[in-house]
């Protein structure tokens, strides 16, 4: 009896142990890869991205344990800045191609693709694969970004008897109508820094300075104090004098001018082209700011001609942002192998399509169409072919001066600033940075 109760106990301890083995060897054969991931939790397609891109993904790659950390606006930013000084960004990361991520490239902190991306690279157009802001290719955009674009209601026109603008002059004229009806001239959701440059201000400096001339600003080789930014500033804040822009801007969310331009507040609205994408139909609830109907009726196009313009009917345009793989990943290694794939996925014709879809973003990757558009996704879909384009500014310059530009903006609308005071305080800020 004894002999057998032992015979028993080696039985199940060999039993147990295999079975100990056998998880231990499943735990080691799964590979954990963390995210920073930027993601707008109100926007109408982040329900179809959750389950059609990163919930596919995570069922297709049992093999793979998918942290990731989702954030938004500032947020996003400051856990970056965050990872970064500790020396911990994640496998893989979120990351514009310059601008408020300049610092990852510059320091070399993203890994160069070129080796991982290989023949694929024939896939994409060529103005995704230009280096970025470290010298080399550190992401494949997800897509192109307009960061201005100019949304008309013309049902609203039309029922208020005006007319499409094709003029600042003329643009000025329909501010005292639109007052006398209660409505706004253009809405800009500007309570965030950021916003004025992007969406609006690196467009006129593109109309009237243009690209050569900020790269001339950007080596030093032009000052910010000179008549040429200056003059820029002061019809960026002309838009204010005139009421084609009311001060309020300064103090609307971000996240609520769709719903106003949809409400109709105003014939107007300025905002990046992926704004069209807050309009469309949002699949968990069945609905949408604007009914497909409705979208009929806007057009997405660019702001009218500016007196003393060098550049006509331009948008400011840059490769979006993209996901990058953090430099501190080893070659070869596991995780190296599981961060591709994750970002192969990001980059497929299948994932661009739903971003297609969506409005999130429009392709890089040569062929994706999709037959199932909203007449406001379509309509953006058409843009880039009826405009021309000029630089980002925060693509170009350095943080440390972008911010003081951004603050600036922000200062002369609400009449706190004069350009030329902003104009100051911007060279000041790329003198201190010279010095370093």
């Amino acid at each position: 009896m004894t002999l057998r109760k032992s015979k028993m106990r080696v039985v199940l301890f060999t039993v147990l142990a295999i079975s100990v083995l056998s998880l231990s060897a499943f735990a080691a054969e799964k590979v954990t890869i963390r995210v920073l991931n930027y993601l707008d939790a109100s926007a109408p397609g982040t329900s179809r991205e959750l389950v059609e891109v990163w919930q596919k993904f995570e069922a297709d790659n049992p093999d793979i344990l998918v942290i990731r950390e989702d954030q938004f606006n500032e947020p996003f930013h400051n856990k970056t800045e965050a990872y970064a000084a500790a020396g911990k960004l994640p496998e893989v990361i979120y990351v514009w191609p310059g601008g408020r991520s300049a610092t990852l490239h510059e320091k070399k902190l993203l890994k160069d693709i070129t080796p991982l991306l290989g023949k694929d690279r024939e896939n994409f157009i060529d103005a995704a694969l230009e280096p970025q802001a470290g010298g080399y290719l550190a992401m494949v955009p997800i897509g192109l970004t307009a960061s201005h674009a100019l949304f008309v209601n013309h049902a609203l026109l039309e029922e208020l008897n005006l007319k499409m603008p094709k003029t600042y002059e003329e643009l000025k004229a329909m501010v005292a109508p639109l007052k006398a009806a209660g409505k706004d001239c253009i809405l800009v959701g500007a309570q965030d820094d950021w916003v004025m440059q992007s969406v609006l201000y690196s467009m006129i400096f593109g109309r009237l300075v243009g690209d050569e001339k900020l790269q001339d600003f950007a080596d030093g080789k032009a000052k910010f104090t000179d008549k040429v930014f200056v003059d820029s500033l002061k019809f960026y804040e002309q838009l204010f004098k005139d009421g084609v822009i009311n001060r309020n801007a300064m103090q609307t969310p971000y996240g609520e001018v769709a719903a106003l331009f949809a409400a109709g507040r105003a014939p107007f609205m300025i905002d990046g082209d992926w704004k069209a994408g807050a309009f469309l139909l949002d699949p968990t609830t069945g609905q949408s700011l604007l009914s497909p109907a409705q979208q009929e009726k806007v057009e997405i196009t660019v702001f009218p001609a500016i007196p003393g313009e060098i550049n006509h009917n331009t948008s400011s345009i840059t490769p979006a942002v993209g996901y990058a793989m953090s430099a501190a990943v080893k070659k070869n290694s596991r995780e190296e192998k599981a961060a591709w794939r994750l970002i192969e996925w990001l980059n497929s014709a299948e994932v661009q399509k739903v971003r297609l879809e969506t409005g999130a973003a429009f392709p890089t990757r040569k062929g994706v169409t999709s037959d199932k558009l909203e007449p406001l996704a379509n309509e953006r879909a058409g843009f880039y072919g009826r405009i021309g384009g000029t630089a980002v500014l925060d693509n170009v310059l350095a943080p440390e001066i972008c911010i003081p530009i951004n603050i600036g903006l922000q200062e002369i609308g609400l009449g706190l600033a004069t350009p030329a005071e902003v104009a100051k305080n911007v060279q000041d800020a790329y003198n201190r940075r010279a010095k370093k």
